[in-house]
């Protein structure tokens, strides 16, 4: 039977995510709108979001914050491009956004030693084979995949080269080993439920003594660019100089989240309540036989990025359009009831479902979801009779 209860809040989408509980326009009412971002108002709200970030994520001493053009993605590139071709580089990829790094690796900066840590959506490779006395370039947790590396125990403390890590979907919702990582970037749109197009580099002091000592053979975009006449630009970091013009909106709104996060108890806070929305999940899976985890391996399941796949024989017989229109049919009829919105998995994925359990997702809406994908997927299953 169709439920009678919805969620709240229908936003599962892995990205952009919910916002806050409770968010509305009015929450960007004092953005800093019409005015430069380097004058004395704009560029307090900008240091506002570098300090806030830096205290909740409980950077070391000595680790960079700043802000940068092109949200993740550009903040990846950033960090690949201006850091590696010294020596050889390790890239490890198990779903869509580690294969664009590992396709940038190949085909745009060309590396000549360049070794390839592939494995199939839902496993990891062996980390135990990595070797992070050359540059490590890999995902903390696979959006598309909804598996995570499960610690930073496989990287060595006194490696000898820089590990570059897109943390954009774990930042926020899983306690990062700080000093395992030279590079980390993310942006505002998945923990934070923030605006996109800005994205966060933080720089070690490994990596920002990389850039003083190495040039890439390669020309960089002016966007790319971390250093000033062979010197580390240190602007960027310590006085908010950003490259490009960022939107005073989307900073106002980082501001926002992050000030709900201190609220909420800060990074233990939201950790909590990531992990507790995934439990309720995670309970439902368990018991309801036509569902599984797409992640083979439990303890390296993400909390955040939840990928589902339907198991059942009738769908596992169909090729992979035929999958895929299933899959569509039962986002389009939970879309159509504001049940869910955005849950259907990466077009480069494996055929499921995909439901964000991030901090900002109340545990409630995910208990009220749990009914109407039961009752989606009985909409969809074909009937004995059509069998």
């Amino acid at each position: 039977m169709k439920p009678n209860v919805r969620p709240k809040n229908p936003h599962f989408s892995s990205g952009p995510c919910a916002k806050r509980p409770g968010w509305s326009l009015d929450a960007l009412a004092d953005a800093c709108l019409s005015r430069s971002h380097r004058s004395k108002a704009g560029k307090a709200k900008l240091i506002e979001v570098r300090d806030r970030s830096r205290k909740l994520l409980g950077l070391p001493d000595g680790y960079v914050i700043g802000i940068v053009p092109g949200s993740d993605t550009g903040a990846l590139e950033m960090a690949m491009w201006s850091l590696l071709g010294e020596r050889g580089v390790d890239v490890l990829a198990w779903e869509n956004f580690g294969l664009g790094w590992l396709i940038d690796a190949v085909k745009h900066l060309k590396l000549k030693d360049l070794r390839q840590f592939v494995a199939p959506y839902g496993e990891l490779p062996d980390l135990a084979t990595v070797d992070t006395d050359r540059d490590v370039v890999f995902t903390w947790n696979g959006t598309t995949s909804g598996i995570c590396v499960p610690n930073g125990d496989w990287i060595a403390t006194d490696r000898k080269g820089l590990t570059i890590c897109d943390a954009t979907s774990a930042i926020f919702a899983m306690d990062l080993p700080w000093p395992k990582l030279d590079v980390v970037t993310y942006s505002w749109q998945k923990v934070l439920g923030g605006e996109a197009a800005h994205g966060v580099i933080v720089l070690s002091p490994r990596a920002i003594e990389r850039l003083e000592r190495y040039t890439p053979p390669w020309p960089l975009p002016k966007v790319f660019r971390l250093t000033s006449a062979g010197k580390f630009n240190a602007a960027i970091f310590e006085s908010v100089d950003t490259i490009n013009t960022p939107s005073m909106l989307c900073v106002e709104d980082a501001i926002d989240a992050l000030r709900w996060a201190e609220g909420v108890g800060a990074l233990d806070g939201l950790i909590e309540r990531s992990k507790a929305n995934f439990a309720v999940l995670g309970a439902w899976v368990e018991k309801t036989p036509w569902i599984d985890f797409l992640a083979s391996a439990g303890r390296a399941r993400s909390w955040t990025s939840v990928c589902l796949k339907i198991v059942e024989p009738w769908f596992t017989a169909l090729d992979n359009d035929k999958r895929w229109e299933v899959i569509q049919n039962m986002a389009a009829l939970l879309e159509k009831e504001r049940a869910a919105l955005d849950i259907n998995g990466h077009r480069e994925a494996p055929a499921g479902l995909r439901i964000w359990t991030g901090a900002t997702v109340e545990r409630s809406d995910i208990e009220a979801l749990l009914p109407w994908l039961d009752w989606a997927f009985a909409e969809v299953k074909p009937t004995q009779r059509t069998v």
